[in-house]
């Protein structure tokens, strides 16, 4: 077995162990707090760190397997995509929420993987074994597409249920205004993420064809 595939097997798992032990943790608490299955699982598949995770262990598996239904998660656009994304989701947590609480046991492991082990791992993966050199500065606002359609999803669903996975969307606490300032600056964040993918993109691609030149 080759040291990719190999790589790419324990990003798999890593990322999967994560996310069922979330699951495991979190649906049996909204069960606990009133709501119904259905309820739970909106409110679990709501949070952004939960999609960028499941997307990451996705590109592992369509690494892994030759499904084609797996063929967007192969695309060179998603894994850049995703780079700038699982980047965010772990800038944003340490700057911003863990000061908020402080999870212990199982709930620590799950946080530690899913905010940090997942997006360091995943990052050094698509930087060592990524197919480079076939993203253009068109995919950068394509790249924000699926964030923004996330965003609107969390406003929708936050004016039915007065919820929201994050406080920068509260628009009951903040107000739209507010909100829709904290959009840009995400936006614009992300698209700077996404920019600094494409850069490395290009370099490692050049630094590539160099190696094999020489």
């Amino acid at each position: 077995m080759n040291p990719q595939r190999v790589l790419t097997l324990v990003g798999f798992l890593i990322g999967a162990v994560g996310l069922v032990l979330q699951f495991a943790i979190s649906i049996p608490a909204s069960l606990s707090a009133g709501r119904n299955l259905a309820d739970a699982l909106i409110t679990f598949f709501s949070y952004y760190t939960i999609l960028t995770n499941l997307t990451l262990v996705l590109i592992y598996l369509s690494d892994l397997t030759k499904a084609r239904w797996l063929g967007w998660f192969r695309s060179a656009r998603t894994r850049g995509m995703m780079a700038g994304a699982i980047l965010l989701v772990m800038l944003f947590y340490h700057a911003l929420l863990a000061s908020l609480w402080s999870p212990e046991g199982a709930a620590w492991v799950a946080d530690t993987i899913l905010h940090y082990v997942t997006p360091i791992f995943y990052i050094i993966w698509w930087w060592i074994f990524a197919d480079h050199g076939k993203l253009a500065w068109r995919d950068v606002p394509l790249m924000l597409v699926p964030s923004l359609i996330y965003i609107i999803w969390v406003l929708l669903r936050g004016a039915v249920v007065a919820e929201y996975p994050y406080p920068v969307f509260n628009v009951t606490d903040l107000g739209y205004p507010q909100v829709l300032v904290n959009i840009v600056i995400v936006a614009i964040v992300l698209a700077v993420f996404f920019a600094c993918a494409l850069a490395a993109d290009r370099y490692l691609a050049r630094s590539s064809t160099i190696r094999t030149s020489e």
